[in-house]
């Protein structure tokens, strides 16, 4: 993301009379070897002049001055514009033989270095210093450039930074001795070390621009406060095969972006900005320097400027005012995710949801998350609660989920919450105690209170079965690790005593009383099913027999909208004794407790009620406040409620997961959103990941979005039949809804696919389901008949409900009680990586919901065919849908602009690079690229089905070809421009790498991609580009992108404008391809046995 800036450096002499000036010479022009774009530069002296411009034996600039009257005056001016885009300092590679210090220089290259290696200066300080490296610091392990690294810190740590106005530089000895230096010592003092090692290095001048970071880091330092720009001073060291590399000792650091080379040269007295003299004179000196951003593109990290997102914030109250107008009652709840920002190469950051090494550090990641983020919305002492979640076919383990549930009333809902982390461990005896106690207050018999105890014939099997020989647990693999090191804990315990306790426990809602019963089984005890999970997930109920009591199942549709003041929650109700229960079949929802890592976990049963767990809960605080023990609750939820709400934190493939509370208003849903945000970020959880080439590929997990209201018949979906219908057929009509806002992998086996996507022949018989939701809007539709007619339409290609766009798992199945919430959860949205960014979305579509409501659009489909995997796949194509929906919400008066989703672009559609030519600009753009999966392959365990990323797509646009005089070839081939208006646009799709599983494995890659603009007038290759699927040096990297900068920099590496090979050379070939118009297919173009070798 680049951002130019203007710098302005004024110098301005004042003299007390009229003097003359004698020649100057200048260094204030930046240097061939700068490496930020330089788009403009202005040198203005005053008084009148002659100016001639050379350059020296190094190629610096310089302008030398003369003066041919005598002036009051000397002013020197210097404004430049700078495009400053991340630059990597360590993109660089080194001769073989120059890849360990030391080293020698090439011979060819001794005379020219010889001024460069040579050192006047053997003050002892200094040569005890030079000894103290030798020793301490350079070790042969170390590469050349680790070791430059921590000579270039060992300074930095040495020598403090200061501002000293006196001129000239100290000696070596007096920067030593005082343990402080301007930029300029520190320069000049590095650059004699390193010639004492035999390296040769150079003084260099320059501008040093710094900006004021978007967010303060989480860690190390914030970086400067205000936009700042001064001269500086480093050193240049030169490598072989690498060049001159240049190294701050000011900050440790080697130069990048900021860092604006004047001039470069073996002594600092050759490298002054100015130099010159005047006559005798008194004289004043004003100096100025100041630095402004002149334009920016969107970054993650401030996606908008003030103006616009102010203008947003005033279309989010105008859309909630419509929402109530429309008595829509919508809430909007949300899923989203966030990596670590430290181990973006984990295994449980990238594809695994439980990583048997991983897990524990991404629990203590959820942990701290739900504990921050209940502080930030400053909830009423809310309960906290770890519970089972999803559990995947091929995974060891559920998945856990991490609770915090709270009442809307502003009641607690815990009232031991604040005091729940202060308490003592738990000793043994206090897990029977507590539910003895509990007994007692609702009623029932202590003997219905049993011990749970692990098997011992389980232990002894497992025993029996262990392998001859030691192994260790780490080479095992993750299933028969965790078997094994369960089996090694087991062995430890003293398996005669308990290790838990359990209760059965269920509420009569016809008799108003708690009831209970005893469970017996063959055996002389109560003996767990294997396993190191809670001991609530290990009952052993199957051992009770066939037969079991029934359990009142509260329907959601049915509930209250108040929930009962918390005393009411803790009256006592009827009795219910062994006699009670003689002859009655066994409950099989049971309370159980036992003691792990010195903790009381309450595991909670299922609940049949909302009132009713309440109310276990309440009595359970009652028994916890007689007792110092510490607890923590597990088990099941309370179920959902109007008066209740929540939020949880699970692991998914790669992320950590926040399932978000609904919120009532588009503004409380921001404010959610951005508490969120902040609180992941303060613990450590960032919202973007990027692939090793540097491409944005957010989390990987989405940002799923849920739309319903506080109770399952308020939910506008319900209450108007057609809403969703129209929402539907607005969707699909819009291409840019399905892509702008999706993550990489799209298409037909994503998962969320569109209606449209590979299932043609189902619009149709969709059509007819949404004609007759239409006829319903004015009549009483039964809620269940959504679900009936959408159900089975709203699907992706292996008939799988939850895995589509619209998903209807949860609006109203009746053939499930948790699956009637009345909810509408959109699956095709990925993580944003700022708040502000998720806030548009949010807000976007509940303006497209007014609009569908207030003017539904007919039920007719559009049979977009190849379109969709055609223009649709380009950014431009996908802006020009995204301008008629944005035209479509002005009719309702919201008055969203294109730059309010401007970041979404340049996150979904990076700018690769560009390149000019006198009228014409040539760019390259990211595009999206369906990927496929492949058919199935067996492997060790199991089967499995590869997902085919070879293919990628990229946008070209010619702009200001007027009259058409232009084409564009990509590797030898036509590209299909069409014209827009001033531009030109096209899709290149190419094969850009070789995975072991591919659908066509005897293309090769089409690597490079150089693009050559054809002149026809004049017949020959006027400009172009090169794009490189991989690193142009060979650099292979194998780790990540640490972040957005580093991405930025690996994006461009592989840019190269200018480079498009000869001038000469055949007109471009068109490639015929009808079924995609839009798009120049290499595949196609370039058969696999021949290899391009530029026009």
């Amino acid at each position: 993301m680049s951002i130019k800036v203007s710098l302005h450096h004024l110098t301005h002499y004042r003299f007390d009379r009229p003097v003359q000036i004698h020649p100057h010479s200048i260094r204030l022009r930046p240097a061939p070897h700068a490496r930020a774009a330089i788009h403009s530069y202005s040198l203005k002296i005053s008084p009148e002049h002659f100016l001639n411009w050379q350059q020296d034996p190094a190629g610096n600039f310089l302008a030398r001055l003369v003066f041919p009257e005598r002036s009051w005056e000397l002013k020197i001016q210097v404004d430049m514009v700078v495009e400053l885009r991340t630059i990597n300092p360590f993109d660089f590679f080194l001769e073989p033989e120059a890849n360990r210090y030391p080293f020698p220089y090439p011979a060819d290259l001794e005379d020219d270095l010889s001024i460069y290696l040579r050192s006047d200066v053997t003050e002892p300080e200094l040569l005890a210093w030079v000894q103290h490296i030798k020793k301490d610091i350079i070790r042969p392990e170390l590469s050349t450039v680790d070791m430059l690294v921590a000579i270039n810190q060992f300074v930095a740590r040495r020598v403090s930074y200061i501002i000293r106005m006196e001129p000239g530089i100290q000696s070596c000895t007096e920067t030593i001795d005082r343990g402080q230096g301007s930029c300029r010592d520190s320069a000049f003092l590095l650059m004699h070390i390193l010639r004492h090692l035999g390296l040769a290095s150079r003084f260099c001048s320059g501008y040093l621009i710094q900006l004021k970071a978007d967010e303060t880091p989480r860690k190390g330092p914030a970086g400067p406060e205000e936009d700042f720009t001064d001269l500086h001073a480093w050193t240049e060291v030169y490598l072989p095969g690498a060049g001159w590399i240049g190294l701050d000792a000011t900050s440790g650091l080697l130069t990048g972006e900021g860092h604006i080379p004047l001039f470069a040269a073996a002594e600092p007295s050759r490298a002054a900005p100015v130099t010159g003299s005047t006559g005798i004179c008194q004289s004043d000196l004003h100096f100025e320097m100041k630095i402004e951003r002149i334009a920016e593109s969107p970054r993650t990290t401030r996606p908008y400027s003030d103006s616009v997102f102010q203008r947003f914030q005033r279309i989010v109250p105008a859309v909630d005012r419509k929402l109530k107008e429309l008595d829509l009652r919508l809430t909007m709840g949300g899923e989203p995710t966030f990596v670590s920002d430290e181990d973006l190469d984990g295994p449980e950051w990238n594809y695994q949801a439980m990583a048997p090494g991983g897990d524990k550090k991404k629990r203590d990641f959820a942990q701290r998350l739900r504990k921050r983020l209940v502080q930030n919305l400053a909830l009423p002492a809310p309960l906290f609660l770890s519970g089972q979640g999803k559990w995947y076919p091929g995974e060891p383990l559920p998945r856990w989920a991490y609770f915090a549930h709270w009442r809307l009333d502003g009641e607690p809902l815990s009232a031991l919450y604040s005091e729940s982390l202060e308490r003592k461990p738990a000793t043994a005896g206090q897990a029977k105690e507590l539910l003895e106690s509990l007994a007692n207050r609702l009623g029932l018999d202590r003997a219905f209170v049993q011990p749970l105890h692990e098997d011992p014939l389980e232990a002894l099997r497992g025993q029996a079965n262990l392998p001859e020989g030691a192994r260790r647990i780490k080479d095992l693999e993750s299933f028969e690790a965790l078997e094994r090191n369960r089996l090694l804990m087991l062995l430890e315990k003293d398996l005669a005593e308990p290790s838990a306790f359990v209760l059965p426990l269920a509420f009569d809602p016809q008799k108003s009383r708690w009831t209970s019963s005893l469970w017996k089984n063959r055996r002389s005890h109560l003996f767990l099913l294997p396993g190191d999970s809670p001991a609530g997930l290990r009952l052993p109920l199957s051992s009770l027999g066939d037969g079991f009591r029934s359990v009142y199942m509260e329907d959601p549709t049915e509930q209250s909208t108040r929930l009962p003041d918390p005393e009411h929650l803790i009256a006592r109700d009827g009795n219910y004794t062994l006699k009670d229960d003689e002859g009655r079949w066994p409950l099989r929802v049971a309370l159980v407790v036992e003691i792990r890592e010195e903790t009381l976990k309450i595991f909670l049963p299922p609940p049949s009620s909302t009132v009713s767990h309440l109310s276990l809960i309440a009595h359970l605080e009652k028994c916890l406040s007689e007792s110092p023990a510490r607890y923590e609750w597990e088990g099941h939820p309370p179920p959902a409620h109007p008066a209740l709400t929540h939020f949880s934190i699970t692991p998914d493939p790669g992320v950590i997961e926040a399932n978000l509370q609904p919120s009532e208003s588009l503004q409380e849903a921001a404010d959610l959103t951005r508490k969120l945000y902040e609180a992941a970020r303060a613990e450590g959880l960032i919202t973007q990941k990027f692939l090793m080439d540097g491409r944005p590929a957010a989390t990987g997990g989405g940002n799923h979005i849920t739309l319903g209201a506080r109770s399952t018949l308020e939910s506008p979906f319900l209450r108007f039949p057609a809403l969703l219908p129209a929402l539907l057929v607005y969707w699909q009509k819009h291409p840019s809804l399905s892509y702008l806002f999706s993550g990489l992998f799209i298409g037909p086996t994503s998962q969320a696919p569109r209606v449209d996507e590979a299932r043609m022949d189902t619009l149709y018989d969709l059509e007819l389901a949404l004609i007759e939701l239409y006829k319903r809007e004015d009549e009483k539709c039964p809620p269940y008949l959504i679900d009936r007619l959408l159900r089975n339409h709203l699907t992706d290609l292996t008939g799988n409900t939850h895995r589509a766009e619209f998903c209807i798992d949860k609006m109203y199945d009746p053939a499930s009680l948790g699956g009637r919430r009345g909810l509408l959860e959109l699956r095709g949205f990925e993580m944003p990586p700022h708040w502000k960014m998720s806030a548009v979305q949010q807000a976007l579509i509940g303006a497209i919901l007014c609009f569908v409501r207030e003017k539904p659009p007919e039920p007719r489909l559009v049979r977009w065919g190849l379109d969709l995997r055609d223009r649709f796949m380009l950014p431009h194509y996908v802006r020009e849908d995204l301008q008629r929906v944005l035209d479509d919400l002005k009719l309702e008066g919201f008055d969203f602009t294109m730059e309010m989703f401007e970041p979404f672009f340049e996150f979904r559609f990076p700018l690769y690079g560009e390149t000019l030519y006198p009228g014409i600009r040539l760019e390259l753009r990211m595009a999206l690229e369906p990927w496929n999966v492949l058919g199935e392959e067996a492997h060790t365990g199991g089967t499995s089905r590869a997902v085919d990323s070879a293919t990628e797509r990229m946008q070209v646009i010619l702009e200001g070809d007027a009259a058409g005089r232009y084409q564009v070839a990509c590797n030898g081939a036509l590209v299909p421009l069409r014209r827009h208006q001033n531009i030109q646009v096209a899709g290149i799709r190419f094969k850009a790498w070789n995975p072991a599983s591919t659908l066509h494995p005897h293309i090769k890659p089409h690597n490079p991609l150089v693009f050559s603009v054809f002149d026809t007038y004049n017949e020959r290759y006027v400009t172009g580009c090169t794009y490189h699927v991989s690193h142009p040096g060979g650099r292979a990297y194998d780790t990540l992108p640490v972040n957005a900068l580093e991405a930025e920099s690996r994006r461009i590496s592989r840019f190269q404008a200018g480079e498009f090979g000869s001038s000469h050379g055949p007109a471009p070939k068109p490639v015929a391809n009808p079924e995609f118009p839009c798009t120049l297919d290499l595949r196609l173009a370039i058969q696999s046995d021949r290899e391009f070798s530029g026009p």
